[in-house]
Formats: C-alpha cells, structure tokens, sequence
C-alpha cells in the first residue's frame, strides 16, 4: 500500500509513522507513506496557502490551486480515494478501516485554519471523513489516527496475526480484560479458568467478558453487533433488555 499526505506540516509525521507498527510495516516493504508540503505547489513567493474568506468574517480558507496542483500531480492517472479529513465527514469506525485498507494508494487532504475552499469538496475529493465530534487544529492528527489504524489490518503488519481481529471494535465489540503474570499481584489473582488449559472455557470466558464489558460501557454496540444466538441468551442473562441487530456472528 502506498500512502500520500498533503499538509503544510510534513514535519508533524516524522516521530509518530518512524515508531512501533507503522516504522515495521515500513521496514517491511507492507507500506509506503509520503508526506508532502502544499507549500511545494504554490506559485508565489510567499508560497500562499491560504486567503481571508469571501463574504467577509473570521478566520481563513486554503486556497484551491496548491490542493488541485498537488492532487494531480501526486495521484497522476489513477484513480484512488482521495479523503478530506474534515468535521463534516463521515465517522471514521473500525469498518471505515478496513474498507480503506482494501485499496492499494490513499491520498489524505489535511485541513486547516477555517477549512479548504468549498471546490475542494466538491470537484477533488472522492471522500470526506472526521474523527470524532471535536475540534482538533487541522487534520494531521486525523490522518495519523486514520492511517495507524489502517496500517495495523495489513497482512503481516502485527506479530500476531489474529491480533487485529481480536481488537477492541473489530468483533463489533469491546475487548474483555487482560492479564499475565504474576499469577498473584497484591493479593489479586487472575481468574482461575486462564489457568486450567481448557481452550474451550478459556473462550467461553473471553467472549462472556467482552459481551459483559460492552454491555457496562457501551451497549449502544450491541444493537449493531455480530451476535450468535448464544450471545444473545448470555445478554439476556446479563440482564441486557435493548434491541439486537440483524448481522449474526457466523463464527
């Protein structure tokens, strides 16, 4: 996969894509990430950005020419998902993930001060996503959460393969709790099926907790979940009395 980011900041991606899963997945040959100066694209001394806004008030607007510019020149031909990064986007989920880590190139447009010129949006932009509901300073962090998480579902990218479906969300729902040794810590033990070498309980337990933990901190989830039928009859001893989704865990 190849990556490209279009920001007035590259600087800002050096430490957090030259660490941890994303520095291996580059080691690795899995990933190709590219972050480009705007500035490179303008035509003025000055190398201009940005402009105060028609119709007057606060703040100001990236210009339009640069971001076309770089756009074409960076994708050339191909067409390949081209994503403003933007609080009026779409809601970046696990699933938003791993519909992105499908294609081969992704071109992130990273945003600032007051937004990009509207035929941005309209003319360049294949997608537009955010987030979160809050205000960040412009989309370089969005793009480094967009792109750690994308990376990650790479094949190869995790030392353990199964890693990544596993995940807190990647179920559909909230990881259950962790442990490992020591066996005993301040007086608290782990639980006594992690030790009894039953794969089959040990699963049971896991999957009991993750419903259990999601139930307690977002049962919002569970409406939309792949759930077995099992699952449900483990909910509805939970005490969990809200609705269930169509999609059933095949597993």
């Amino acid at each position: 996969m190849r990556i490209d980011i279009l920001t007035i900041f590259p600087e800002m991606f050096q430490s957090p894509f030259d660490a941890s899963i994303i520095k291996r997945a580059r080691e690795k040959g899995l990933v190709e990430i590219h972050a480009h100066n705007l500035r490179d694209w303008t035509t003025d001394r000055h190398k201009t950005t940005d402009d105060t806004p028609y119709g007057g008030g606060g703040g100001m607007v990236m210009k339009p020419e640069p971001i076309f510019a770089a756009v074409e020149d960076i994708k050339g031909e191909e067409d390949i998902p081209v994503i403003l990064l933007t609080p009026q986007g779409r809601l970046f989920t696990q699933e938003v993930a791993e519909e992105l880590a499908r294609h081969d190139r992704l071109l992130f447009i990273c945003g600032r001060y007051e937004g990009v010129d509207e035929r941005v949006r309209a003319h360049l932009a294949t997608d537009e996503i955010s987030i979160g509901d809050y205000v960040l300073s412009g989309g370089e962090l969005a793009a480094m959460v967009i792109v750690d998480a994308v990376v990650r579902l790479l094949p190869g990218a995790l030392g353990y393969e199964r890693a990544a479906a596993e995940d807190s969300h990647a179920t559909g729902l909230l990881e259950g709790p962790h442990y490992t040794r020591p066996p005993e810590f301040r007086g608290w033990a782990i639980p006594e099926v992690l030790t009894s070498g039953h794969h089959a309980r040990v699963a049971e337990w896991r999957r009991k907790q993750a419903l259990k933990r999601t139930l307690e901190r977002r049962p919002d989830l569970l409406a939309r979940a792949p759930l077995s039928e099992q699952d449900k009859k483990w909910l509805r001893e939970m005490g969990y009395q809200g609705p269930f989704g169509d999609r059933e865990n095949q597993d």
